[in-house]
């Protein structure tokens, strides 16, 4: 059984030493003495990686399912240990350093640094590799590679989407090539507009890896209101936005010019859904009188759309708008953007089937006999996939429960403990209390806080079931 995992595992970190590189380059063409970290980090992970992949070598034709959820599990877990060398070697503790690595992999934003712009240039271009590589996922890069090793990739796919009734035909590996050319695409485009906006080509950099992974790593310590621009923010607004969107709803628009499919009414409804989020919130500013019609739209747009698509950038602090906006803004942060997206949190489909199952449950009540179909717009949806879905809610609410019980065990109170448990398990980063909000980080919570957040960090981006089905007796008889 382990052999394939510590096969393939082992290959996905030497290809981690081999990113170390691009940081080590930036120190020394900078003459800075942090480039040799990064060295001694690429050997030790490529040296890992490799008598991994060179003790375990062998053609596989397939995979089981218990080891698609083991490898996914074990190359996210690696992936952050060892990603959290260069930071230790850096003068971090081991707790701050894994904090860092784990929120970055997976993509959450969140911050032990409180000067984050007294950082040498390759720890923030590594701080947002990382966010570049857990954006579209590890595991994906796995889809499109493994059949160079001879092994199908298929239950590795289904571990890291979670979506059972969508199956990628013909061949998983030609689609999954497809879905990190649009990738790459898109940080090329953004990067492109963010430098022509007026950032500088290593700002523009760092910030295209975080937006279109939705990441949320800047760096400044003000996020993008140290740029004080509108174009950088509407640009970033923007590419935040279509980050959010599927992948796959790119390449399939591309493939067969159609744009009628669930994934296109889950699109619609991601998109009517930030409207009125958006113009709700902009007329409640108003009606306050905080800002005028153009900058409330704006700053609304933004810093909704950040939180909803769990990135994590600010534009200004939005715990000063007030106590009401500070709640709904974990409305927002619970939300997320589409499944298949590179955004973290609940996401748009669960909501519209949940809604759909609530429906159907009000009609059912009133008319006991009638036949209702379960519907997410034209679709019909199977009874699997709406008791998947459900017990994922049933999961992810006993886990925010859970760990934010386990965060005032330590004496924290609860307004902070559960603001840091909903910030983490949805990947958006900043929380909705001062000490962890847009203008502060995590750094003063304690060691075993940050450990539980790590867990939270990564419970919620490989969707909760994956780690917690292996931590069950069954699995492992």
């Amino acid at each position: 059984m382990w052999q394939p995992v510590f096969m393939i595992s082992g290959f996905f970190i030497s290809i981690m030493g081999l990113a170390m590189l691009f940081p080590a380059a930036v120190d020394i063409y900078h003459t800075h003495q942090n480039w040799s970290n990064f060295i001694t980090s690429a050997i030790v992970s490529s040296f890992i990686g490799l008598s991994l992949f060179l003790a375990n070598n062998n053609r596989i034709k397939n995979i089981t399912l218990q080891q698609g959820y083991l490898l996914t599990a074990i190359i996210w877990l690696s992936g952050t240990l060892l990603s959290s060398l260069p930071f230790i070697m850096y003068g971090s503790s081991f707790a701050d350093a894994l904090f860092e690595a784990a929120s970055g992999i997976t993509t959450t934003g969140a911050t032990i640094f409180s000067d984050v712009e007294a950082l040498p240039r390759s720890l923030l271009l590594w701080r947002a590799l990382l966010s570049a590589l857990g954006g579209v996922g590890i595991v994906i890069f796995a889809i499109a590679l493994l059949p160079f090793l001879g092994i199908g990739g298929m239950q590795i796919f289904q571990r890291e989407n979670s979506e059972a009734n969508e199956k990628f035909l013909p061949k998983i590996s030609y689609i999954a090539k497809r879905i990190i050319l649009v990738y790459v695409s898109l940080q090329i485009i953004c990067f492109c507009s963010l430098k022509l906006a007026g950032m500088n080509w290593f700002d523009a950099l760092c910030h295209t890896f975080t937006t279109v992974a939705t990441g949320g790593f800047s760096t400044k310590n003000n996020s993008i209101a140290f740029f004080k621009s509108e174009k950088i923010e509407w640009i970033i607004t923007f590419f935040m936005f279509i980050s959010a969107i599927p992948l796959t709803f790119y390449h399939s628009l591309l493939a067969t010019k159609s744009i009628h499919s669930l994934r296109t009414h889950q699109v619609a409804t991601f998109i009517k859904v930030l409207l009125i989020y958006i113009s709700f919130m902009t007329c409640w500013l108003l009606y306050q009188g905080t800002y005028n019609f153009s900058d409330a739209l704006r700053y609304t747009a933004f810093n909704i759309v950040s939180i909803v698509t769990s990135t994590g950038f600010a534009s200004s602090n939005y715990l000063e708008w007030g106590a009401f906006a500070s709640s709904a803004f974990i409305l927002f942060a619970l939300t997320g953007g589409c499944t298949g997206s590179t955004s973290g949190s609940i996401k748009i489909y669960r909501w519209q089937l949940l809604l759909a199952q609530l429906k159907r449950a009000f009609i059912m009540t009133t008319e006991p006999n009638r036949m209702v179909p379960l519907k997410v717009g034209n679709y019909i949806v199977s009874s699997s996939v709406a008791s998947s879905v459900f017990i994922f809610f049933s999961a992810y609410v006993l886990s925010v429960i859970v760990l934010t019980l386990c965060v005032a065990l330590t004496g924290i109170d609860f307004p902070l403990a559960f603001s840091a448990v909903i910030s983490c398990l949805t990947n958006s980063g900043p929380g909705t209390v001062p000490l962890i909000g847009p203008e502060g980080n995590y750094s003063s919570l304690s060691d075993t806080v940050k450990y539980i957040l790590i867990f939270a960090m990564l419970l919620g981006r490989l969707e909760i079931m994956t780690i917690l089905v292996i931590l069950t007796k069954n699995f492992w008889r």
